[in-house]
Formats: C-alpha cells, structure tokens, sequence
C-alpha cells in the first residue's frame, strides 16, 4: 500500500501552465499504474492521465490529449501532471491514484473511478477566463 500526497494546484488565467505533483511513499514501483483524476463542482470524479509506473507508458483522455502531459520520476518518488493551455473547465479538485497491476496494458483501461484503489487528498486548481 502506498501513500500519496498532491501539490502545485492553484489559480491561473486561461492559456496558463501549473505543475502538479504527487509524492509517492514509499516508492513507485514497478507493477503500478498511476492516475490523475479531477472533480469540478457538482460533477462526477473524471479520469485524466495514467502511466505505468514500470514502463513509463502513458494514456490520457481526449479532453486534456495535446496539453498535458504525465510523467514519473522514480528517483524522486514523484508523479507529475504538466498542464498546459488551461481552459476554464479544466478547473476542479485533482487527484493522483494508484493500483497494482500485472501488466503494462491493464493500465490502459484503468480509466474508472472503481479501478483505483489509493488516493490522494486533492489540489484545487482554478482557472479563470
């Protein structure tokens, strides 16, 4: 079991940039696959990014796709989601995730809610127009 904890959210302009963090204690390791979410006001909890925590493979959906951008660095035990050309509606609480898995693949379709079993406590991210 590990433990996750977020940073970096805040509030920004539309067209502005903000980099999430997520420490993960003890360690990435290899057979996990690592998830961003985020929930904006009254609304269902969203899938945004994962990575493979071995491989480095990386999925996101096709609302953030071209502007952000999820990466690992296991050295410093660290997830991180790299967002670009915020738009208003990107505003929300994230959220970083983790679950075992056996293979690269099952990361790919871990896009739900359910498919995560750890959480983190959120970032508040606000972008205004």
């Amino acid at each position: 079991q590990v433990q996750l904890v977020e940073s970096g959210g805040g509030s920004v302009q539309a067209g502005g940039s903000l980099r999430l963090s997520c420490v993960v204690s003890p360690q990435i390791y290899d057979g996990t696959c690592m998830g961003w979410f985020r929930q904006a006001p009254g609304k269902e909890r969203e899938w945004v990014s994962a990575i493979h925590g071995g491989a480095g493979s990386t999925f996101y959906a096709g609302s953030v796709k071209g502007r952000f951008t999820v990466s690992r660095d296991r050295a410093a035990n660290t997830l991180y989601l790299q967002l670009n050309s915020l738009k208003p509606e990107d505003t929300g609480i994230y959220y970083c995730a983790a679950e075992r898995v056996d293979y690269n693949f099952q990361c790919a379709r871990k896009s739900g809610k359910a498919d995560f079993g750890t959480w983190g406590q959120g970032t508040q991210v606000t972008v205004s127009s």
